[in-house]
């Protein structure tokens, strides 16, 4: 489950219920914590593909240093 997740729901339902008891401040403290619920989320994703672009930097730096390898112990 993405981080931010339980914060949209929960926001929702105090959004809900404040709209429902006509409680305006329980109402804008839902859509609050909905906004900060999807601000994690997109830094949750953000993150992610980071870390998945480091991952790819690193597979072919380890790639092209073992065919740097492979290339110097066949021309030795």
């Amino acid at each position: 489950m993405m981080k931010g997740t339980a914060e949209v729901a929960k926001g929702r339902i105090e959004e809900a219920a404040g709209a429902l008891t006509d409680n305006d401040k329980l109402r804008v403290k839902g859509q609050t914590d909905q906004a900060v619920g999807h601000v994690k989320q997109a830094a949750e994703s953000d993150i992610r593909k980071a870390k998945d672009a480091a991952r790819q930097l690193v597979d072919k730096a380890k790639d092209d240093a073992k065919q740097a390898v492979e290339k110097a112990q066949n021309e030795a």
